[in-house]
């Protein structure tokens, strides 16, 4: 009897959690999935919000869903290859606008978001708790370098004195990046967070690393930041037709662009991997006409692949760089080469470089040949294998999903 009037009163008081993904790629939207996918829907109330351009990859979608409005995929790649701010004072306020109306809807007891910046001030206004999901290269508390990114002066005086120049002039951009946030919350009455992009991306009443400290290394941390450890996300699609027949006698490479990577990422790999001894699975997650790709008897593209069942049939990844796919690839203790053509990817590459887990190439500067001879490196030197064994290892000793469970509850108590 004690039990069962236990269970009547933790239905009657579950607590609503909201994940509210910035689609601007895949990955915030795949990260919101696992996370929320991690609670006990008998426990809590499970509120998922996004654009809804990648409901297609999630059904059935085991979750509620409000459907709120993110700018283009193309419109954030574009403003980046530029490096013009990205959200800009108008692009938040209506952020901020659809979040109060979200959050007086849903009357949650957290929020979680991963890039949504318009969080800082719309959660503060409605004194709903706010944790962001966010990597740890974005920390101002990272012991890392920064690249310069490939901008158009970049392309034209070249890395080393791009560099130069990026190292004298990147707290200046980091700063008029932060200001169309810290502008509004002046507006609502709320404290400027800082002249720094770093900070913008990372306040929160609890921060969450979707990392770990091996890989990206931090200093001093505050109490309220947490790493979680990786978060991994694999689209809800059924396999194609063609996968009991291709031939698993060759070295079999796991390639995509993702939704983020350049278009013309997918044709220039298959190209490149046309005459090798190898076989390319590839998925082109949207960003090509698969019915118009030439693809020679050793490749199999379809549209989406389960990236989790891929990679583990691989012995190397192909991608853009990003968090998501190198963290899946190095948990199944398999190198990856990134493709990067914004700092973002440029960052997390550089933190598999430096464990000698996987080779950046910077998509601007890439010829067919740096390709074969990248992948024939991958794939026939030994240390990069161990590495991302070693990184696999590592990885195993890691739950990101029961340590965000924790802290949930810690937070709701």
């Amino acid at each position: 009897m004690l039990s069962d009037k236990k269970t009547e009163t933790n239905i009657g008081t579950k607590k609503t959690v909201l994940f509210i993904a910035e689609a601007v790629t895949l990955a915030h939207f795949g990260r919101m999935m696992t996370l929320a996918r991690a609670l006990d829907p008998a426990q809590y109330r499970i509120v998922v919000a996004s654009d809804p351009r990648y409901l297609h990859l999630e059904q059935p979608f085991p979750f509620e869903f409000e459907s709120i409005w993110t700018i283009p995929g193309s419109q954030f790649s574009q403003s980046l290859a530029q490096g013009k701010v990205v959200f800009d004072t108008k692009t938040l306020a209506h952020y901020v606008e659809d979040d109060l109306q979200l959050l007086a809807t849903v009357k949650p007891d957290l929020v979680v978001g991963d890039f949504r910046l318009s969080l800082a001030i719309s959660a503060p206004l409605t004194a709903v708790p706010y944790a962001s999901v966010v990597n740890a290269y974005w920390s101002p508390f990272a012991k890392i370098t920064y690249p310069v990114p490939d901008l158009p002066f970049t392309r034209i005086l070249g890395l080393t004195l791009g560099q130069k120049i990026f190292n004298a002039v990147r707290p200046f951009a980091f700063a008029l990046h932060a200001r169309p946030l810290n502008t509004l919350r002046r507006r609502h009455g709320l404290a400027p967070i800082g002249n720094d992009l770093r900070k913008v991306y990372t306040w929160a009443d609890h921060t969450l690393y979707a990392d770990i400290p091996e890989l990206i290394p931090c200093e001093k941390l505050p109490v309220n930041h947490h790493y979680l450890g990786p978060v991994q996300w694999s689209t809800n699609t059924a396999l194609p037709t063609w996968w009991d027949q291709f031939p698993r006698g060759k070295p079999i490479i796991f390639a995509s662009p993702g939704s983020s990577g350049q278009d013309d990422l997918l044709p220039r790999v298959i190209e490149a991997l046309s005459g090798l001894p190898v076989t390319l699975i590839a998925a082109s997650a949207g960003r090509s006409d698969t019915s118009k790709l030439e693809t020679p008897s050793n490749v199999f593209v379809s549209d989406y692949l389960p990236i989790k069942t891929a990679i583990r049939n691989s012995q190397l990844i192909i991608c853009n760089g990003g968090s998501l796919s190198t963290y899946e690839a190095l948990t199944a203790g398999v190198p990856v080469l990134g493709f990067t053509n914004n700092l973002d990817q440029q960052l997390n590459m550089q933190a598999v470089e430096r464990i000698n887990a996987g080779i950046a190439i910077r998509t601007g500067s890439t010829s067919i040949a740096q390709i074969k001879q990248a992948i024939n490196t991958l794939l026939n030197t030994t240390r990069y294998q161990a590495a991302a064994q070693g990184a696999a290892d590592v990885l195993s000793h890691y739950d990101g999903e029961k340590t965000f469970r924790d802290i949930v509850q810690k937070i709701l108590l």
